[in-house]
């Protein structure tokens, strides 16, 4: 290793979206600015390495900038595929998603993540619309709490649904950013 390691943070360039951080010495950030592809420096091998080396998911670098102090970078990049290893967008992502995609990966089972993801798209679609009625019920005349409750198992099994259709929830970020324009 050569010089300080930097923290470096990697943003998608089209959307502004944190994907990842990672360390950068300077042999990294040199390979980073005269490759065009995002390395880093590993800390638990002890080495240099390229983001998609082995998976293909490389960072394309739009630009690398060093903060105030010289001790951190931002590098704007665009991802030629999911970012993180677990196949997310972003290595930042919601808990819940990020606990549908473990329980799927464990494949445990009496898991209602695997049962739902066994049964197919169209059965988990089928559980969207029954709680879709059931938040609205809830929304007309129950407690706040009910309605919480509700809502919450409406996120979670649109959630599921996204991931039976290999769908990642910043899809849906992307598209009402999309909107907002």
């Amino acid at each position: 290793m050569s010089g300080q390691l930097r923290a470096a943070i990697v943003q998608d360039d089209a959307t502004g979206r944190v994907l990842m951080l990672g360390w950068m010495d300077e042999e990294a950030l040199a390979l980073t600015r005269s490759s065009g592809l995002v390395h880093f420096y590993s800390r638990s091998r002890q080495k240099l390495w390229q983001k998609g080396e082995t998976s293909g998911n490389t960072l394309r670098v739009v630009e690398v900038i060093l903060d105030c102090d010289d001790d951190a970078v931002l590098v704007r990049a665009n991802p030629d595929g999911p970012t993180c290893h677990d196949g997310s967008t972003s290595c930042f992502t919601p808990w819940l998603w990020r606990k549908i995609l473990q329980r799927e990966q464990d494949a445990t089972e009496g898991s209602y993540v695997v049962s739902l993801l066994d049964d197919g798209t169209p059965q988990i679609a089928r559980k969207v619309g029954e709680e879709a009625v059931e938040l609205a019920v809830a929304a007309l005349s129950e407690s706040d709490e009910r309605v919480v409750s509700e809502a919450a198992d409406l996120w979670f099994h649109i959630l599921v649904l996204l991931r039976s259709r290999g769908l990642d929830p910043a899809a849906l970020e992307d598209e009402l950013r999309r909107r907002d324009r």
